[in-house]
């Protein structure tokens, strides 16, 4: 087996981080089975270089290697990419045509940015993984094939799933062996030598001097991040290289080319928490105040109607208490050392409501129906602009939660079951 700096040496690869060499140690003991590798790293520490160690020292080294960035490829043709399809499958396929899949068999493919996959596509992946199958879209015919699927990503797959952005199934299958490439802040020995190296380059490229930097250049280069990684070292190089007249290269000159530069290495607070109620804009808060105020109206009419069929004013608060509660609030939250009896008295000293006065029965029933015969007509108002305008914001709540009816209920300020109820009357 090849030795680990020579591997370096074959696939240019430059530093000497403990980390990074046991990355290159573990690509090389798995080079010679077929299971399956995710690469994980920050994008642009050159996780495309783990695939092709493994391809070279391989079985397969013979057959194709075929790189495939799934971030790159548009949701509605991937499929089409690595399955293939029939002639006439959609609009536009005017010739039956072979996916990598079927182009690659026998070889490796190396599925960048594989976190990037929409979740149907994940499926299809699935059954490649568990059995070597797949259809092309528009076939009916099952196809085998036999390739080493080697993949990467950038993105924290845990939190992915928990977000239901990737199959947890698919995951534990993709990361049978799991490399992982450190950041460049992490490899601070290795990023002058780096920089010199792609120095050295774009001076035979571009056929002028090397650049140099002075002892507090290089200081300022260690002691920054580098959020791009190794790719953002190498476009740096390059702009100072090519637009630097004088060759030896000040920590000045230098900090002119870091954006946003910062040589503190503490990490950032940055707060995740978001607010219960995310809205897009002040329109869409203004509609969710109306529709509270509609609900507290709605419950008010509720009450006095109540009090109109029962004729008991102290038996409405008694049952109603819950209600009045939720209409008038809790004296509870503006003065704590309220004794148990007040509070319990509290709901009926809210509405102030006059004692009956002691009539014949008959009397008293038809003095009410004369004076509020129009009662039971009272019919709910609602304009259709206000209407569409709680529809849409029950639809863009049901997405932001990804369907989750308890969370757009809690997102919305109102309970479940009145947002079954308008899911089921608004037919969504």
């Amino acid at each position: 087996m090849e030795s680990i700096q020579s591997i370096k040496q074959r696939f240019e690869i430059i530093g000497q981080d403990p980390k990074l060499n046991r990355a290159i140690e573990k690509a090389m003991q798995v080079a010679a089975t077929d299971i399956s590798v995710l690469v994980t790293g920050e994008s642009g520490v050159g996780k495309e270089s783990i695939p092709k160690i493994i391809h070279s020292l391989s079985h397969r080294k013979h057959a194709k290697y075929i790189a495939v960035n799934c971030g790159a490829i548009p949701e509605g043709t991937i499929d089409s990419e690595l399955f293939g399809h029939e002639k006439g499958a959609f609009t536009g396929a005017t010739q039956t045509r072979s996916g990598y899949f079927e182009v690659a068999d026998g070889g490796t493919i190396f599925l960048d940015e594989v976190g990037e996959l929409p979740l149907t596509t994940q499926v299809r992946l699935l059954r490649v993984l568990e059995n070597g199958e797949f259809l092309k879209v528009g076939s009916s015919q099952v196809q085998k094939t036999d390739v080493r699927i080697v993949a990467a990503t950038n993105v924290n797959m845990f939190e992915a799933i928990k977000k239901e952005r990737f199959r947890e199934d698919l995951y534990y299958r993709l990361s049978t062996v799991e490399i992982n490439i450190p950041p460049l802040r992490e490899r601070q020995d290795d990023i002058h030598l780096l920089f010199r190296k792609f120095a050295s380059d774009f001076s035979q490229k571009y056929k002028m001097p090397t650049i140099r930097l002075d002892d507090h250049a290089v200081s300022l280069l260690i002691k920054y991040r580098w959020p791009g990684n190794i790719r953002q070292l190498r476009n740096i190089a390059e702009q100072i290289s090519v637009l630097e007249e004088n060759r030896a290269i000040t920590a000045a000159t230098l900090n002119g080319y870091l954006p946003n530069n910062t040589t503190s290495n503490l990490p950032a607070v940055v707060s995740n928490s978001k607010s219960e109620s995310d809205f897009s804009n002040e329109r869409e808060i203004l509609y969710k105040v109306l529709f509270d105020m509609k609900g507290d109206l709605n419950d008010l009419k509720k009450l006095t109607m109540e009090l109109l069929k029962n004729n008991d004013s102290e038996k409405v608060q008694k049952d109603n208490e819950n209600l009045i509660r939720k209409i008038y609030g809790n004296d509870d939250d503006e003065d704590a050392d309220i004794d148990h009896d007040t509070q319990e008295e509290a709901p009926r000293n809210l509405l102030h409501l006059p004692e009956p006065k002691k009539e014949e029965p008959s009397i008293i029933q038809e003095s009410y129906e004369d004076k509020y015969h129009f009662a039971e007509e009272i019919q709910e108002e609602e304009t259709l602009s206000l209407q569409e305008k709680e529809v849409e914001l029950i639809k863009k709540s049901l997405e932001r939660n990804r369907g989750k009816r308890k969370a757009a209920a809690t997102e919305l300020g109102i309970s479940e079951r009145t947002l079954y109820r308008k899911i089921k009357q608004y037919d969504l």
